[in-house]
């Protein structure tokens, strides 16, 4: 190449770059969100401008990703809300992982019962952002909780499942955990509290099963 360097490695590719900067815009809203919560245990109500001198990143940056300091400090709050998968997934936890991924519902189910209101007002805004915003924008309306959680929950089945059968069961999964889920139990299904878990726990348990049985046919 007449001694000019190329800039992309032989191995990258276009779909890989994507992968790079998606993770990192959801790193960039997590730290706004992060760098929120810092300042609200400060006991401080901090302005967008404040919140992205602390997460280290530029003005115009944070309003790319909230609307607003309120928007961002109501998410903030829920984020904190949400448990760490090490917090979760402490050494006291199942190592089965039908087990595990229940545990994950039942974690998310309980942090929705307590923060309905806010999550539900939350959830309306982003709906309302994602039909208003310009379709080519790539910045994450939302902050993906349940996906490290699941990814947790998962890990005895790293070495049994192939990776593309371990990824669509761990996308399977975020289906039927987290907010929506609640809702389309409640909701639309008109369920109570108990047959809601009962229900996702079930269909939990038939994907993981379902994909642990497949796993081992392919391996005979």
């Amino acid at each position: 190449m007449s001694g000019s360097t190329s800039l992309r490695s032989s191995n990258s590719s276009p779909w890989a770059d994507m992968g790079i900067r998606t993770n990192q815009r959801r790193r960039t809203r997590k730290d706004l969100l992060e760098a929120a919560a810092r300042l609200i245990d400060e006991g401080r109500m901090p302005t967008l401008e404040e919140v992205a001198a602390e997460a280290l990143v530029a003005r115009a940056t944070a309003y790319r990703y909230f609307p607003n300091v309120e928007a961002l400090l109501r998410e903030a709050a829920l984020d904190i809300a949400v448990p760490e998968p090490a917090t979760l997934f402490d050494a006291a936890a199942p190592a089965d992982p039908v087990a595990r991924a229940q545990r994950v519902d039942t974690a998310l189910h309980d942090m929705v019962c307590a923060n309905e209101s806010a999550l539900r007002l939350m959830l309306a805004h982003t709906l309302e952002r994602s039909a208003t915003r310009e379709k080519a924008s790539s910045v994450p309306l939302r902050q993906n909780r349940r996906a490290a959680l699941i990814d947790a929950a998962l890990e005895p089945l790293a070495e049994t499942l192939a990776p593309a059968a371990h990824d669509r069961l761990a996308k399977a999964l975020g289906l039927l955990v987290g907010t929506e889920a609640f809702i389309a139990c409640k909701d639309v299904l008109q369920l109570g509290d108990a047959e809601a878990r009962a229900v996702k726990a079930w269909a939990i348990g038939a994907l993981v099963e379902v994909a642990m049985k497949q796993s081992r046919s392919k391996s005979k």
